[in-house]
């Protein structure tokens, strides 16, 4: 394959806040038993691409977790394979793909590498999009940067030559030029911009409020036949955990669990994370309950976000919206007395 990917996950996205304080944008997870980044690391092992360097920025020991080695994409290889390169510069937008300081800081991965291409992309959106194609899109059009976009909507990856990138990574200062969504953004009449069209599913997790939409949204089975096609999975990382167990008097309904939990309660339009225990005559109706969170008996929550291994307490009733979800942020313990 003659394309090397970057994988950013530097990226500050502030108004995921309350599920990233502990962990980067790349490690949230998502529809049950994902995180964000695996959409973007499936895609570039569905395209035959098996360099990548995983660039994050702190705090990102979840991530590192995760991913790990790359085993579990067929990227722990002895040529190639998932190099994870953290970066420590400072001056990387909040909002900007492919900052060139962080790009930087690893210029020997570049270097070094064999391919002729790079494609650099973000943890933050999740889609199909098949790189291959794309760069095969971007070599006949002859243009210099390709961007992906679905009608009006960038996508946030990109194509270029390799050695265009380590150009613009020795002169990003002078040209005055931080990031490749920025060089792409003010299109300057020295590069050739082209886009590529892609029509597939796709989401942007920017924020709360996004997070919540799209993870409802796969509760229906078209829309999440669109992001999960056959003969393009979506990998994650492997843990061995037993079937979910459904108690006597329980009742789910239009719901995604993962596996390990223990379901005594109610649970409708949610989705439900791994080893997640939900105890007698709870009622959960639009909430996201992330792994390894405790729901104790009686409890009622509606439109809230748990993050990883939260408490609640018995009898707890929380009521959020669809317009402003509650959000227990990771390790929480919320007890009725939080909430009189």
């Amino acid at each position: 394959m003659k394309l090397v990917a970057v994988v950013d996950a530097t990226v500050k996205l502030p108004e995921l806040e309350d599920l990233t304080l502990y962990r980067s944008a790349a490690s949230i997870p998502f529809a049950g038993r994902y995180r964000l980044i695996d959409f973007v690391l499936s895609n570039v092992v569905n395209s035959s691409i098996n360099s990548v360097g995983v660039f994050p920025s702190y705090p990102f020991v979840s991530l590192m977790d995760h991913i790990g080695r790359g085993k579990s994409w067929d990227l722990d290889r002895r040529r190639d394979g998932l190099f994870f390169l953290p970066v420590s510069s400072k001056d990387i937008g909040q909002m900007s793909v492919g900052a060139f300081p962080a790009l930087a800081e690893h210029m020997n991965f570049f270097e070094r590498s064999r391919q002729e291409y790079v494609v650099i992309t973000n943890c933050f959106t999740v889609c199909q999009l098949d790189f291959e194609d794309m760069l095969e899109s971007h070599i006949r059009s002859g243009a210099d940067i390709t961007e992906a976009v679905s009608g009006e909507t960038s996508l946030k990856s990109y194509i270029l030559k390799k050695e265009l990138l380590i150009d613009l990574l020795h002169t990003y200062r002078d040209k005055q030029i931080f990031s490749i969504e920025d060089c792409v953004k003010r299109k300057k009449n020295s590069y050739v911009f082209g886009t590529y069209e892609y029509t597939g599913y796709f989401a942007i997790i920017d924020s709360i409020q996004s997070y919540f939409n799209e993870s409802m949204a796969l509760l229906d089975k078209e829309k999440r036949e669109r992001l999960f096609l056959q003969g393009r999975p979506i990998y994650t990382k492997v843990k061995d955990e037993p079937p979910t167990r459904y108690m006597v008097g329980s009742s789910v309904k239009r719901a995604l669990v993962a596996n390990g939990c223990t379901i005594k309660g109610t649970v409708q339009e949610s989705i439900i994370s791994r080893a997640v225990t939900i105890k007698k005559d709870v009622k959960l109706d639009h909430c996201i309950i992330m792994q390894k969170c405790t729901i104790e008996e009686g409890c009622d929550l509606a439109y809230v976000i748990a993050d990883k291994g939260v408490h609640i307490g018995a009898g707890v009733v929380l009521r959020g919206t669809a317009e402003k979800p509650i959000v227990l942020r990771k390790g929480e313990s919320v007890s009725k007395e939080d909430y009189r």
